[in-house]
């Protein structure tokens, strides 16, 4: 997908997201893959997409963030005690990530997260970020099930808190709204 992309628009990013974010973070969100449209246009996880409006914003509102989000990533956002990774580092097939992908992918998202040290919390955006981290920490699936708001302990003392993803689909269907999604947020930030 991403090398037909290439074709297609040349002008975009069409390569491996990098992280956003603050190298000190404590708090890290991890997504499930770039966004056609968004992050693989733009080169900036969930810029340019729908998904990043309501995150954004959050970000904002948490202190999480400074600046102006503007779906570009020449705003000059910046992040503050937070990073947002990708379980997959690459715009996938059909914007559905595949089982390989989501292994292949591990080692980086694992990388990622080792080499921040001040992370205590980690928030999964959806059911496969969820599924991907809780592999990459081996804990069985079936001890750490996905729920929205859902807290569970990760061996090195981190915590996960899982969110619906910040799709459109999923705001459109009332599935996750602002409130909602706030709350996950609170839960991150009463760390203690």
């Amino acid at each position: 997908m991403r090398h037909e992309c290439r074709v297609e628009h040349p002008g975009w990013w069409n390569a491996p997201v990098p992280a956003f974010g603050d190298p000190n973070a404590w708090l890290a969100i991890i997504g499930l893959a770039p966004g056609k449209h968004g992050a693989n246009r733009t080169g900036r996880p969930f810029t340019g997409d729908f998904a990043g409006e309501l995150l954004y914003s959050t970000l904002l509102k948490f202190n999480l963030a400074q600046g102006d989000y503007r779906a570009d990533p020449d705003d000059g956002l910046r992040l503050s005690g937070a990073i947002i990774l990708n379980a997959v580092k690459c715009l996938p097939p059909q914007n559905k990530t595949l089982p390989l992908e989501e292994a292949n992918c591990r080692p980086f998202l694992m990388a990622a997260i080792d080499a921040l040290p001040n992370l205590t919390t980690l928030i999964a955006l959806g059911k496969v970020a969820h599924d991907s981290l809780c592999r990459s920490f081996e804990i069985p699936l079936a001890r750490a099930k996905f729920a929205h708001g859902a807290v569970h302990d990760l061996p090195d003392g981190k915590r996960l808190i899982d969110s619906y993803h910040c799709s459109r689909y999923n705001q459109n269907t009332r599935r996750l709204d602002q409130a909602m999604f706030e709350q996950v947020f609170e839960k991150a930030a009463s760390r203690g």
